[in-house]
């Protein structure tokens, strides 16, 4: 009976079984060969050809917008990529060539006259517009303490001295809607401070030096503030708005030598 020899595959975890001629040396080799593994080398040949032409589709697709010199952004916008260059003096200046001309268009402009604007913060003043807010200090009723700069009901600019005490004058008087005594009828030729001993004198009014309850005590800087009261020891003491530009009630007493005139409300 011929010898039996086991031979090891060491490509797999088994072993063979050859038979072997009578006649057989006693050593014999018996080499296994390695199966081709026709499935992964295929995979490898796929992936190297994807890898090499995805690169190559792509860099074909991208050539016809380089050579338009435009590549779009969507339905209606295009960046430009290519432009004429121009070099001076070792800089270069780009342009370009489908920059869009600048229309450049001017529409009417007209301004409103100084008695339309006048007119016009009247009505908002009449309206409410500058009504008063927040909590008022004690003694302080003037009606008209939001900020905003326009016309009082009166004719004065809000949160002003004059406005203040033309609201005074008016409060004094019982007329507190409509007013009897405004901007028209009481400093017609301007409302600043400063002119109103000219317009008191002007309507034939009583002026002095010596106060009374219930005067305007009239000021050379431009200044006017209503005599709460006179007091026995010669001093006045004064309620006022904007003392000192802070468009703020004020009250203070002072010596009545202080004030350059002092004129009485209106009969």
């Amino acid at each position: 009976m011929p010898p039996k020899f086991h031979v090891l595959n060491k490509l797999r975890p088994q072993s063979a079984v050859v038979d072997l001629p009578s006649e057989a040396p006693t050593q014999l080799v018996v080499v296994v060969r390695r199966p081709v593994q026709k499935r992964r080398l295929t995979q490898r040949v796929l992936g190297l050809f994807t890898f090499l032409m995805v690169p190559g589709f792509l860099l074909a697709t991208s050539i016809p917008a380089l050579a338009a010199g435009t590549t779009a952004f969507g339905d209606d916008a295009a960046v430009t990529l290519a432009a004429p260059k121009a070099s001076t003096d070792g800089q270069t200046v780009a342009a370009s060539a489908q920059a869009a001309t600048v229309q450049v268009s001017r529409s009417a402009f007209t301004a409103d006259t100084h008695a339309q604007v006048v007119a016009r913060q009247r009505a908002q003043a009449r309206a409410g517009a500058y009504s008063t807010v927040g909590p008022q200090q004690a003694g302080d009723d003037y009606p008209w303490r939001a900020s905003g700069g326009g016309l009082s009901p009166l004719g004065y600019v809000t949160r002003q001295c004059t406005d203040f005490v033309a609201w005074r004058i008016n409060r004094d008087h019982g007329t507190t809607g409509p007013y009897a005594y405004v901007w028209a009828n009481m400093t017609p030729n301007g409302g600043s401070a400063s002119r109103w001993a000219s317009a008191w004198n002007s309507h034939g009014w009583q002026t002095s030096n010596t106060p009374v309850n219930g005067a305007v005590a009239w000021f050379n800087g431009n200044h006017v503030a209503y005599v709460k009261s006179v007091n026995g020891d010669g001093t006045v003491s004064l309620e006022e708005y904007n003392w000192g530009g802070d468009a703020s009630y004020h009250t203070r007493t002072i010596s009545a030598s202080e004030v350059a005139l002092f004129l009485y409300p209106p009969p």
